[in-house]
């Protein structure tokens, strides 16, 4: 049986991040993806021009139609816009005997707001407990917990306080760091430090939603924790050098950068 995975999340019209970018990911990783829509975005490389949240009965009917048949051995969430949403997709994968990956997505990479102020408190009391993993990216610390990570030294402070609302393990994402690109993966007590070559290319939209689908994709065949994610940044550090331009912007990571050929 191929393992599945449930994405929940938003769709991305520019097919560069959201479900899309997860589905890609899924795919090029071996598993079959699935999905949860909670939102509807208009976006492309420019930005996000408009998004509109499904209703939270339309989010968990996709849910249920989905576990209690098929099955899952995976679940990741994504853009979770409202504190009504958040609230229900933190119970529906709490009641789900699968390992989740939590990326608290807060803003799209054009600096547009995703998550309404109102939700941040569901984030952090309902949603994170419920996670295996949880992959904040800097600007995401800041909205949960106020800790401004400036240096590699700064990683362990945000590391404690997001694993203050309960999370399993956290990723603190050091993409916008200068230098390396430099992750923390800690439970509290093992640390393991993730470095990759920092590669020059502007081309990054979906970058969050990538890494955060390739890790579950691991944790669905089996893998531990840290194995799972350090296979994750392998693969997404391969499709942000590939990464390509698309329209005016800026451009999505290339999910099928091992499948390509080369000239």
């Amino acid at each position: 049986m191929i393992p599945r995975v449930l994405t929940v999340a938003g769709s991305d019209s520019g097919g560069g991040a959201g479900v899309q970018a997860d589905l890609k990911t899924m795919l090029a990783l071996g598993v079959h993806g699935m999905s949860v829509i909670t939102a509807v975005t208009a976006q492309n490389s420019l930005g996000v021009q408009g998004a509109w949240e499904l209703p939270v009965e339309a989010v968990r009917a996709q849910y249920r139609s989905v576990v209690d048949d098929i099955g899952v051995q995976a679940v990741k969430t994504g853009m979770l816009a409202s504190a009504e949403l958040v609230e229900a997709v933190a119970e529906l994968i709490s009641g789900t005997d699968a390992p989740a990956v939590v990326d608290p997505v807060g803003v799209s990479k054009h600096g547009d707001p995703l998550l309404a102020a109102s939700a941040l408190d569901s984030v952090r009391t309902r949603l994170l407990p419920a996670a295996t993993v949880a992959t904040p990216n800097l600007d995401e610390v800041i909205q949960l917990t106020g800790v401004r990570v400036e240096s590699e030294d700064d990683l362990r402070r945000a590391a404690a306080a997001v694993l203050e609302y309960g999370p399993r393990w956290v990723l603190i994402k050091g993409g916008h760091l200068s230098g390396d690109a430099v992750d923390l993966l800690t439970d509290g007590s093992a640390e393991h430090w993730l470095r990759a070559p920092r590669h020059d290319n502007r081309h990054t939209h979906g970058t969050g939603c990538t890494l955060a689908s390739a890790i579950a994709s691991g944790l669905a065949k089996g893998l531990s924790v840290p194995k799972a994610v350090t296979q994750a940044k392998e693969y997404v550090t391969g499709a942000i050098a590939a990464g390509f331009a698309l329209g005016a912007g800026i451009g999505p990571v290339d999910h099928g950068w091992r499948f390509r050929s080369p000239e």
